[in-house]
């Protein structure tokens, strides 16, 4: 336990996701020794975050204005829609340049454990964004653990009646990978979504 200020400080730091008491307490003090100026925009630029960054009105990715930069872009395709759960897997999919259509963020996965049902994510703006028919596919990219799989399932049982193509992300082996690491649910998955080679 330190004193006032500096226990305050790896209180708050200990509440950040992934950041555990050790961690925080190394950020504290590296923040104490850090230059004033140093500090100053960190401060700066989380005071900045707070009061410009918002989520887009359509799709609930980060914006800084109503709709964000993916929505705004008419070269964007209409008919396709990948559901994500947070907007950090917005990017992870931008950087491999293999999308071209639109996202939707749920902000989160049902979570029966965390008290997260379907009506704390986003689903019913997902159904109204579905119900003019212009969509023709939705790609479910939700996270391939028990909670992602049991958001897809909900999501693909949800829109299926549309008449909506519902396809899911293949999972498998990592590029790189040995088999003998793999687990077991990771070697079915690379099963199931096995393709036909040469022709």
């Amino acid at each position: 336990m330190y004193e006032g200020a500096v226990q305050d400080l790896i209180d708050e730091l200990g509440r950040l996701p992934g950041v555990g008491p050790k961690s925080a307490q190394r950020i504290a003090f590296h923040l104490l020794a850090a230059d004033a100026a140093d500090v100053r925009r960190l401060v700066d630029a989380l005071t900045e975050v707070k009061a410009r960054v918002r989520f887009c009105d359509t799709c609930g990715n980060v914006a800084e204005a109503e709709k964000c930069r993916v929505c705004a872009d008419p070269r964007r395709s209409d008919d396709v829609i990948c559901v994500v759960e947070e907007p950090k897997d917005v990017v992870a999919i931008e950087r491999t340049r293999e999308f071209r259509g639109r996202y939707h963020v749920l902000g989160g996965a049902i979570n029966p454990i965390e008290n997260v049902g379907p009506d704390d994510l986003r689903i019913g703006q997902l159904m109204t964004r579905l119900a003019d028919g212009t969509v023709t596919e939705v790609i479910l990219a939700t996270d391939p653990n028990v909670e992602g799989e049991a958001t897809a399932t909900y999501l693909s049982r949800l829109i299926a009646p549309m008449g909506v193509t519902v396809s899911r992300l293949a999972s498998g082996l990592p590029v790189g990978g040995d088999l003998e690491y793999a687990d077991e649910v990771t070697l079915g998955r690379a099963f199931e979504g096995r393709r036909v080679v040469g022709g």
